[in-house]
């Protein structure tokens, strides 16, 4: 079985233990860390893994011992609660170990949880969890967290009561941080909040807001998107030297432009004042347009495949000359 959207936020959040399996994959390994430990928690508890009630085995380690992984779902343990096998970085090499496993799951044993990276739509391993009757399927995709997903990190830090503005502005942060960033702030304000009854308000959000997500990278995108056309080349020399890719420059660059179109286009009102760079970044998307964004999009995605092939010219090259072309279009 798939799930997608909102309901997989619920079910990882409350995995089923009647299942025998699930599967979470995703280009985005930092991403699928967090669901997997909110998962595998969700399964069994707090103080599963100190009961000895999971057991890792990497897939590096099944590809030399085949019978770890059903030995580790059958076995019984020393404490009583339900018990998880995690398989990580599993590929399609493993999905006939794992289907053979997943037949003979019987209720009373471990659960098992794989993680994978990007998994195609032909992907055996991905297939074998879709079909599987009692077995769930779970992709992550480079979208920016839901309002429900944010939901849930401030309800696992303890943060109940949230003034509407304050859940807008760390759904807004949410687009421009990455996952671990977004659950590091949030942990910030638990421990900034820690004995305060207030509820949480946009000035909290905003004073524990990172002052800069990857500043340099910033830097060289607000350059572009408001046509400063002399910094770019300056500036992606610096970011190369600091070791920066051009695969990351990218991310980042579509990132920033996905949020100026949302902006652009009216669905994403940007309220208040939570956000520092919500005013420079309606600016900017005041002057780009709805129609200027569209065509800076696909340039972006034309140079992320290009990146991402086999050609041999210079990836920082390549990403510099799309940028200068971007200031272009502006």
């Amino acid at each position: 079985m798939i799930l997608r959207g909102a309901e997989a936020v619920r079910y990882l959040a409350k995995p089923d233990p009647s299942r025998a399996g699930l599967l979470i994959f995703g280009q985005d390994s930092m991403r699928v860390a967090l669901k997997r430990q909110e998962a595998v928690l969700g399964l069994i508890g707090p103080e599963g893994a100190a009961e000895m009630r999971l057991t890792r085995l990497p897939a590096s380690d099944l590809r030399r011992d085949p019978a770890a992984l059903m030995d580790a779902m059958t076995a019984k343990g020393f404490f009583e609660g339900p018990r998880a096998v995690l398989v990580e970085e599993a590929a399609d090499g493993l999905t006939a170990l794992i289907g053979d496993v997943l037949k003979e799951w019987r209720p009373g044993d471990a659960q098992v949880v794989v993680t994978a990276g990007g998994l195609t739509g032909r992907s055996s391993l991905k297939k074998l969890f879709e079909a599987h009757p009692s077995a769930v399927c779970i992709g992550l995709y480079d979208d920016p967290p839901t309002r429900e997903e944010v939901d849930t990190m401030l309800r696992q830090a303890g943060l109940g009561q949230i003034e509407p503005q304050a859940m807008a502005g760390l759904t807004a942060l949410a687009r421009d941080l990455d996952p671990g960033d977004v659950r590091q702030t949030v942990e910030k304000l638990a421990l900034y909040k820690l004995g305060d009854p207030a509820p949480l308000s946009a000035a909290d959000v905003a004073e524990m807001a990172p002052v800069s997500i990857e500043a340099g990278v910033d830097e060289v995108i607000h350059a572009v998107a408001e046509g400063r056309r002399t910094e770019v080349s300056p500036l992606v020399r610096r970011l190369e030297a600091q070791g920066v890719t051009a695969v990351a420059l990218c991310i980042g660059a579509m990132r920033h432009f996905r949020s100026l179109h949302r902006l652009a286009a009216g669905a994403d009102p940007g309220r208040g004042g939570f956000n520092p760079r919500q005013e420079r970044m309606q600016r900017q998307a005041r002057q780009w347009g709805v129609n200027r964004l569209e065509e800076a999009m696909a340039l972006l995605v034309e140079t992320d495949l290009t990146l991402r092939s086999a050609s041999r010219a210079p990836a920082m090259a390549v990403m510099e000359r799309a940028l200068i072309r971007l200031c272009t279009v502006r």
